[in-house]
């Protein structure tokens, strides 16, 4: 980190800098839409492996853990299917070499969560998920347990992103996030015995065959132990062009249900600059132990803001994206419902 650079989350060009000066690499050359305007998707590379437990790697390399968990391991080159109930780890096609004053922190990709594949990232000796320490020389993998529908991936197939972080950026402010239980179709509920979701395949899935409709009565809705749902936030989501976010879980004290596995926002999202305005928060909702009544306009989650280190030379959406200016949406690879 540059004396002079601010602390804050790096704009698509400081990566750009990054991935030409050797701090990130990769096995295969970047794909042109793999930088967003605060993060970088990650990719799949060939091989995978089943294991019969989650795990931190801690002292010890990820492929040493591998060998003590491993089940069997699967060929990704001509696509895979991971099945749903199971845990794999899975080779990332990049690598970090982090300089001092930058760490680094992934997420799901919204595509990613709002089918229920739960991903989090490993790092070689790391003591935490997701995260990743400056000085880190090393390379990435992922924890990948698809919870309702089982899932065809290849190499290639972005599953989570990177966000890179200058020294320790201020939290600028939080916000609480409402879930929204009006109209006709208030929400999804994953079907338990669908077919596969090819991870890869935009518009090609026939919602009904996956997805429940969901119209709540007197503006609640029943969760039910161990269901995954798709809802929709209350009021518009609107990151300036100057900040990032994360929507992160509340206090398990309020509900007993989780929300949103992918938590990024990326500035530009839902702006009037960008296109976007009016743009909703699409809610990944599973239930725990107990039933719980949900109404609506209660608070479910939360947006953390954090400063970008300098304006993105491009916004959310610049690129072409799927839920910019969404409602309730389900996600990219699924059809419109009705049509």
């Amino acid at each position: 980190m540059s004396e002079t650079q601010r602390p804050g989350i790096l704009p698509s060009q400081a990566i750009d800098a990054l991935i030409a000066q050797g701090a990130i690499s990769a096995t295969t050359p970047f794909d042109a839409d793999q930088v967003q305007p605060a993060s970088l998707d990650l990719r799949l590379a060939d091989r995978a492996w089943r294991v019969r437990a989650s795990f931190l790697p801690g002292r010890h390399t990820v492929r040493e853990r591998i060998a003590e968990v491993a089940m069997h391991e699967v060929d990704l080159t001509r696509g895979a299917v991971l099945e749903r109930g199971c845990v794999y780890i899975a080779e990332l096609q990049e690598r970090l070499k982090l300089p001092a004053g930058l760490s680094a922190r992934a997420n799901p990709k919204s595509s990613t969560g709002r089918v229920d594949v739960f991903v989090r990232l490993l790092t070689d000796r790391g003591n935490a998920f997701d995260d990743v320490d400056e000085h880190y020389d090393g390379p990435l993998y992922l924890e990948i347990a698809p919870q309702t529908f089982s899932v065809l991936v290849r190499p290639g197939t972005r599953l989570n992103q990177l966000r890179l972080k200058s020294g320790q950026p201020p939290r600028l402010r939080i916000e609480s996030v409402g879930v929204d239980l009006t109209g006709e179709i208030a929400g999804f509920r994953g079907r338990r015995h669908a077919g596969v979701v090819d991870l890869d395949k935009e518009d090609g899935h026939d919602p009904r065959d996956f997805w429940e409709p969901l119209r709540p009565r007197n503006g609640q809705l029943l969760l039910d132990p161990g269901e995954f749902y798709i809802l929709a936030s209350k009021g518009a989501v609107e990151i300036p062009v100057m900040e990032a976010a994360e929507m992160t879980p509340i206090d398990p004290s309020v509900g007993e249900f989780r929300v949103h596995y992918a938590g990024f926002f990326d500035p530009g999202f839902g702006t009037d600059e960008a296109h976007g305005k009016g743009s909703r928060g699409v809610l990944e909702v599973r239930s725990h132990e107990t039933p719980f009544i949900l109404e609506d306009g209660q608070t479910v989650a939360r947006l953390v803001y954090e400063p970008l280190t300098e304006r993105p030379a491009r916004l959310y959406g610049d690129l072409g994206s799927h839920y910019q200016r969404q409602g309730l949406k389900l996600s990219k690879h699924f059809r419109i419902w009705g049509d």
